[in-house]
């Protein structure tokens, strides 16, 4: 467990240590959540959005009614239990001790990320710590709410796509077993794809635990083959062409991106670190990358909306919306209207998306549970006519 020293007693170990001939080369600043042994990390319940914006909610309401932010960060411990109680404890005595809210919300990256951090050091440096974290709360609502309208989208598609593979599974290990066995008695020449249905339905049969361990180490090995630089590009670069898939990942790019610069410009925060914090939480590494090449260039010239035009990304209406909040002064603005437009269009083409796959995959259902009825079918009633 690593210790938190005062800044006096920290430098008075330095010099001793310098005495023994012990030299201090580095000091790296370690989050409380990586202090905690890795059993206690796995193990330690994990905190709900709804929580997070409940206690930014009910924080802003207390600062908004004049109560002091250390009182009212200890009103706020008794509120909440587990976790996130023990983390307001430690928050509130960092506080008590003169550390900035910002940094004390910074030792849990988990819970509190950049843009939280951020907005708040921007909320402290401007003395509207109350006004910040009440756009704060809105834009956490949004997007939860946004979070859950996909989620909810990709959740019957997924369901189908499970029950199919299931209906699928025990057709071939219980039934067309069954049906093999009249089939062999009758000696007589089969179709091709009864006989590639029986082959297969065979080889399930008897391999049906290497195939579950094949699967597993599949989906093992695809994990760990995105999670490398190499294959996360590649992965996103293949979501990007996707049909419907790929357009709704862009919008949700201008989404998280207009959004956040946005607020961030609006609670103080200078364009050079906000578009820092920006690029960092767009999710797609191939949107991330023309981004991340755009704020280069916009850093060094100051010229936003030449550069964003340049990645492809945004439409021309974005664009011209953001080019004219940049000559009229008022950009923050205009990031935030058009990041509510193109919301509204995530939220639609989301609708979409379920709409537009569910059927997909229930087409592909029945062609494939119709050819294993039509390959078990088929040699029936051709026995059928042979008899009459």
């Amino acid at each position: 467990m690593v210790k938190k020293l005062p800044g006096s007693l920290m430098r008075a170990r330095c010099r001793q240590r310098s005495r023994q001939g012990i030299y201090t080369i580095s000091i790296t600043a370690t989050s409380q959540e990586a202090a905690l042994p890795w059993y206690k990390r796995f193990f330690s319940k994990s905190i709900k959005p709804k929580e997070k914006i409940l206690f930014t909610k009910q924080l802003v309401v207390l600062l908004k009614s004049g109560i002091p932010l250390l009182q009212a960060l200890e009103l706020l411990i008794e509120q909440f239990e587990g976790t996130l109680r023990s983390m307001l404890v430690a928050i509130k005595d960092d506080v008590k001790e003169g550390i900035s809210f910002a940094d004390a919300l910074k030792k849990y990256p988990s819970v509190f990320d950049n843009i939280y951090v951020q907005l708040v050091r921007a909320g402290e440096a401007s003395g509207k710590l109350e006004t910040i974290l009440e756009r704060l709360t809105a834009y956490l609502e949004r997007r939860e709410e946004l979070r859950k309208k996909v989620k909810s989208a990709l959740q019957g598609p997924i369901m189908q796509m499970i029950v199919a593979v299931l209906v699928v599974g025990i057709m071939l290990v219980y039934v067309v077993p069954t049906m093999s066995e009249s089939f062999e008695s009758e000696k007589k020449e089969l179709p091709g794809s009864t006989r590639f249905l029986l082959a297969l339905s065979s080889f399930f049969t008897k391999y049906y635990l290497f195939v579950i361990v094949f699967i597993i180490l599949g989906v093992l090995a695809f994990k760990y083959w995105k999670k490398t630089p190499a294959g996360a590009r590649a992965w996103d670069a293949f979501i990007l062409r996707l049909p419907i898939i790929g357009d709704f990942a862009r919008n949700n790019a201008i989404v998280q991106f207009c959004y956040t610069l946005g607020m961030l410009l609006e609670g103080g925060v200078n364009l050079a670190e906000a578009l820092d914090i920006v690029v960092s939480i767009v999710d797609n590494r191939v949107l991330a990358d023309a981004l991340r090449e755009a704020r280069d260039k916009i850093i060094k010239q100051g010229k936003i909306t030449q550069y964003l035009k340049q990645t492809g990304l945004f439409p021309p209406i974005a664009i011209y919306l953001i080019g004219t909040g940049e000559q009229s002064g008022q950009l923050d603005t205009m990031l935030l209207t058009v990041a509510k437009n193109y919301e509204d269009e995530v939220k639609e083409k989301a609708d979409t998306l379920s709409s537009r796959i569910g059927p997909i995959l229930l087409i592909g259902m029945a062609v494939i549970v119709g050819f294993i009825v039509i390959s078990i079918m088929s040699p029936l009633l051709s026995y059928g006519e042979g008899i009459d």
